[in-house]
């Protein structure tokens, strides 16, 4: 892509997310909807926190995009480092995680993550937005341009603390009202939990660690 196609590109899908992301709140307000949100608000779903993820991301990368053609790459070395540190430890394993982890419960038993009442909420193509559609836009950063990742000492203690301060959400919002974010949580032990919680991080290494090994792959 040349750098005005890419400029536009980051400008579409940042404008995706934004509307995904004021889209859903939306379908909130009715009442009977807004049970879904209650006890820690759309928040405390992984999947609502991607997509906010997925637009801040985007939007620095346009940002970035956008400043490299009016002042060139030595005066915005600053934004361009947290563009890349936002998408190889965040952006890029929370993607992956929630289209995995989404998918593969969803067809085991989708009772225990998306009960078949919320298709009554969200239409089909709102499930795909939130759950499908944002694997292709991320490989498709990888491919558009190589990202600098860092030392993979700081770059997996960010990953950790994302991960560490969204359990300890999870387990928050648990202890105050008494209900998990996600039906599959009530039916483990607290054995089972400790278990879930720390596969879940031991996959989303394993990400991490193939994001860096598909931009050496691709870039070198």
């Amino acid at each position: 892509m040349t750098r005005t196609s890419t400029c536009i590109y980051q400008f579409l899908v940042l404008n995706w997310y934004i509307f995904i992301n004021y889209y859903i709140p939306q379908q909130g307000k009715d009442i009977q909807k807004s049970t879904i949100f209650q006890n820690g608000g759309q928040w405390k779903y992984l999947t609502f926190l991607n997509l906010f993820l997925q637009a801040i991301f985007h939007g620095v990368a346009c940002l970035e995009d956008t400043l490299k053609r009016m002042k060139g790459k030595k005066d915005i070395k600053f934004v361009t480092a947290f563009r890349d540190l936002l998408f190889t430890t965040l952006a890029f394993p929370v993607c992956i995680f929630v289209f995995l982890s989404f998918w593969i419960v969803f067809f085991y038993d989708r009772e225990l993550i998306y009960p078949k009442q919320l298709d009554d909420i969200f239409p089909s193509w709102m499930n795909h937005a939130m759950h499908s559609t944002i694997l292709p836009f991320t490989l498709v950063e990888i491919i558009l341009r190589p990202h600098c990742y860092p030392v993979r000492k700081k770059g997996l203690a960010v990953l950790a603390a994302a991960s560490l301060v969204y359990t300890s959400r999870i387990l928050w919002i648990y202890l105050r009202t008494g209900t998990w974010a996600y039906p599959m949580l009530a039916k483990l032990s607290a054995v089972g939990l400790a278990a879930l919680f720390s596969f879940s991080y031991i996959v989303s290494v394993s990400i991490y660690l193939l994001g860096e090994k598909l931009n050496h792959w691709k870039w070198g």
